[in-house]
């Protein structure tokens, strides 16, 4: 008897997940569950909600992943990736094991760029993943136990984009229920561009800039960090501000195994591919979610978020055994895009299109935003086959309504 095909994905994120679940329905499609083995390898053996890592409570943020994958069908193997060859088509792992695929699908994700300043590593701290987002509570509780002065009552955020403003948002609140009535938290978000928000466009700054006021968060901008201690932060100015928190959300770039494969990268170090999410130049090889640069439509390209990420791994897992089994594929391209950014107390802001018209603010945006965190980016959490399976389709999602 022949060995059955198999399929490594790479990542157990909203990439890698889908992707996972994508092939596993387009074999029950083909009648071909046999003949395929799906596998994902990833570090953590949970389906993290990544984009909540912002919020006070991520007590729903952390999915194990059999509840997933094993009523699928998909296999799971917890193992740090440290080495991808297309040309042998295998995958090394640290603790020395080489796996061999048919196919691959890379969805390992992207993570903070942070720059090598002084104290940074051994001070900061970071929500760009589910542990780090834990670490960074802890100490903020840790606080408690510190006297109430200028340092432990302040939190420094570098970078003002959508995560930086998220988390900015929300740390008065978490420092004042952990401080107390006798404290005044201060906040402030530091970008070294001239405006908070810079990619949201003229029309979304102001309802931005009100936000971090009503929500008193202060902006700095047009400067930098330099160093960090345990109880200060020095920016570029040469100004040393009191803080024993410094949450870095400044920068994304994609997971260093996407130079292995000898093929030229974006400015974040995405992977070119095809409208078929095939790595353009690489044989066997498929790319999904923040290590891709698909394009969405005839001038954009896809963003670091999981409003592209869901879909190009529906699609990946999809055309990855219509690739492998020579069944039919179909492209991606996505004509809608939105941008639900949450502002904490004040509301949210939702919009529209690739200039990010302003269509909703406030409590209607937040109504939407908690849909979103809550419900629509989540998979079936009941362990139904058909559930899972179904959700795994390579549908487009119409736009999220305003309001719901």
């Amino acid at each position: 008897m022949s060995r059955a095909s198999r399929v490594l994905v790479l990542g157990s994120g909203f990439a890698g997940l889908w992707a996972a679940l994508g092939a596993a329905r387009r074999l029950d499609e083909l009648g071909a569950q046999d003949a395929v083995d799906v596998t994902i390898v990833s570090s953590r053996p949970f389906h993290d909600i990544r984009v909540r890592n912002y919020e006070p409570d991520l007590s729903a943020c952390r999915i194990p992943l059999p509840d997933l994958l094993d009523p699928a069908g998909v296999g799971h193997l917890t193992a740090d990736v440290t080495a991808v060859d297309p040309t042998r088509a295998t995958v090394g792992t640290a603790g020395g094991a080489t796996l061999a695929y048919d196919r691959l699908v890379l969805a390992v994700g992207s993570a903070v760029a942070k720059p090598n300043l002084p104290g940074l590593a051994e001070f900061g701290f970071d929500v760009d993943t589910y542990d780090g987002a834990m670490r960074l509570q802890a100490h903020i509780r840790d606080l408690a136990g510190r006297p109430a002065d200028a340092s432990t009552r302040t939190a420094v955020v570098v970078g003002a984009g959508l995560t930086g403003i998220e988390t900015a948002s929300e740390l008065p609140r978490m420092l004042a229920d952990v401080l107390g009535s006798g404290a005044t938290p201060r906040v402030i978000l530091v970008d070294h561009n001239p405006h908070v928000g810079s990619d949201m466009g003229e029309s979304a700054r102001p309802v931005i800039e009100k936000a971090l006021a009503d929500n008193d968060v202060e902006s700095l901008t047009g400067i930098g960090v330099t160093a960090v201690d345990a109880r200060s932060v020095t920016l570029s100015s040469g100004d040393i501000v009191p803080a024993a928190t410094l949450v870095w959300c400044a920068g994304m770039r994609a997971n260093p195994l996407t130079a292995q494969f000898g093929v030229p990268r974006d400015k974040l170090g995405r992977l070119p591919v095809d409208d078929y999410l095939r790595v353009e130049g690489v044989s066997g090889v498929f790319a999904a979610g923040d290590v891709a640069a698909a394009r969405m439509d005839d001038a954009h390209m896809s963003v670091m978020s999981c409003q592209h990420g869901r879909p190009m791994g529906r699609y990946a897992g999809y055309n990855v055994i219509g690739d492998l089994l020579g069944a039919s594929m179909m492209p991606l391209r996505i004509p809608w895009y939105v941008t639900v950014l949450d502002l904490g107390p004040a509301g949210a802001l939702y919009t529209e299109g690739w200039d990010r018209r302003v269509v909703s603010t406030g409590a209607e945006a937040k109504a939407t935003k908690q849909v979103i965190n809550g419900r629509r980016i989540y998979p079936p959490l009941t362990g139904d086959r058909a559930a899972l399976l179904a959700a795994a389709a390579p549908d487009l999602q119409a736009a999220p309504t305003y309001g719901d």
